[in-house]
């Protein structure tokens, strides 16, 4: 059994992997949300067969959107089985090869009109890549962070990862806005809409070099070689078997997360674009909303450090009830600033669940299967929740021709949440050494 003693990084060490980690994570989440926006935009005009339904094309764009979700627990599970026994480095530079190629080749694609059915078929298949790559990134990213940092701080410094969340938004909705905004509507849809996704591979050589900097934690070291001396087991049966009270917490946790995001960030796209707004508009819109965010986020994670993390989460569980019926009734004004206004106030709720995820998750596995405990609880509730969630809202709009139903819907998530979160346990300040511990004691007696 391991002495599981060892220092944290210094600042300047941790500084280089919150920059490394950062960097993968903004350069990913841009091509993730650069296909969300695509969609609503530009997919549904020329990778669809037509329709006098204008839902019907939105909804094919929303469904290839799903692949990529329910593409991202397999990724999480084969990145977590290999990263637990080969290290978060290796892995994360894996990721970040594989979704910049796979966003790059959509931006080659031909249109429906030029190949047919074809052309949706090659879209699913890189989406699949691209949500594969997606959900081995965030484990890893959020782990070599964590893993690096002291106990007291691990709030603040793990929340960096989560910032490449909304920046990556923000880029891909920068690029869209700019081309949008400095083309005609038929130059845009014809090849502006494919500066973007090219783009991804400047920035995925940046986000590589930087990632080949950095080292894994001196705590996973030695888990590692507990692994290998000792015959302790890892990877996602073994995580399962041990810790199943933290994967299911995890899952709760992420479901009303996960889709108030993306109703905030996608489908608000959709809801605006069908009364009216333009895609010019709509995007500095969001764009403006999404740089709030993108600051706000280090500061809850912060905060987690000292009111400890369960309580920010579930105020922004509360808040997230509330904003389906506030927000609707905003866009409807087709104020720009209401319209601002309701996704900021979105995202400030969102920022209240999402900062401190990587420090919960990680404080609620061992080291030997952390990347696969987090990757499975944050990935596959997003089969259910983030890919869904325009799917569902979108088929309730339709349904009812009202939004109150996608109100009714965010209240059951959030009831779900909030039992995931009373099951989950404070953590704060805790030492991820100790956790390794139990866990050694715990397998010892039960051996």
């Amino acid at each position: 059994m391991s002495q599981h003693i060892y220092e944290p990084a210094s600042k300047s060490m941790l500084r280089k992997v919150v920059a490394a980690s950062l960097a993968g994570t903004t350069v990913e989440w841009y091509e993730f949300f650069l296909y969300g926006s695509a969609v609503s935009l530009v997919f549904n005009h020329i990778l669809f067969p037509p329709s006098d339904n204008p839902l019907t094309p939105i909804l094919a764009g929303f469904v290839t959107y799903a692949v990529g979700f329910i593409a991202r627990p397999i990724g999480g599970i084969v990145f977590g089985h290999f990263g637990d026994r080969m290290g978060r480095k290796k892995l994360l530079q894996l990721s970040i090869i594989l979704v910049g190629a796979s966003t790059f080749l959509m931006g080659c694609l031909p249109t429906y009109a030029q190949i047919g059915l074809w052309a949706p078929v090659l879209l699913v298949l890189m989406r699949i890549v691209q949500g594969f790559a997606v959900g081995g990134e965030w484990g890893g990213a959020v782990l070599l962070v964590a893993e690096h940092s002291p106990n007291d701080k691990r709030g603040f410094w793990a929340s960096w990862p989560q910032v490449g969340v909304p920046l990556g938004n923000l880029l891909a909705t920068a690029v869209l806005w700019a081309s949008s905004g400095l083309l005609s509507e038929q130059q845009f849809l014809s090849w502006g809409w494919r500066i973007g996704f090219w783009l991804s591979a400047v920035i995925v050589l940046i986000g590589y070099y930087i990632r080949s900097k950095v080292e894994d934690a001196p705590i996973f070291h030695l888990a590692q070689q507990e692994v290998e001396q000792d015959a302790a087991g890892y990877g996602v049966i073994e995580v399962f078997k041990r810790y199943p009270r933290g994967v299911f917490c995890a899952m709760g946790l992420r479901l009303i997360e996960n889709i108030h995001y993306y109703l905030v960030v996608t489908f608000s796209i959709t809801y605006l674009a069908l009364h009216g707004l333009k895609g010019f508009t709509i995007l500095g819109l969001l764009m403006g909303a999404t740089a709030v965010e993108t600051v706000l986020v280090p500061l809850v994670g912060a905060m987690a450090d000292r009111v400890g993390r369960k309580l920010p989460y579930a105020i922004g569980i509360v808040l997230s009830t509330t904003w389906p019926f506030m927000a609707f009734p905003m866009f409807d004004t087709k104020q720009p600033f209401t319209i601002f206004l309701a996704m900021l106030l979105g995202l400030i709720f969102h920022a209240l669940m999402y900062a401190g995820q990587p420090a919960i998750m990680a404080e609620m596995f061992p080291t030997r299967m952390r990347y696969s405990g987090v990757s499975i609880g944050y990935q596959v509730t997003a089969i259910v929740a983030g890919s869904l969630a325009p799917i569902i809202a979108t088929w309730l709009l339709g349904t009812f021709n009202a939004t109150w139903p996608i109100g009714v819907y965010v209240v059951i998530a959030a009831a779900i949440s909030m039992v995931a979160l009373f099951f989950t346990r404070e953590t704060k300040g805790i030492s991820l050494a100790d956790v390794d511990k139990l866990d050694d004691e715990s397998r010892l007696v039960k051996a």
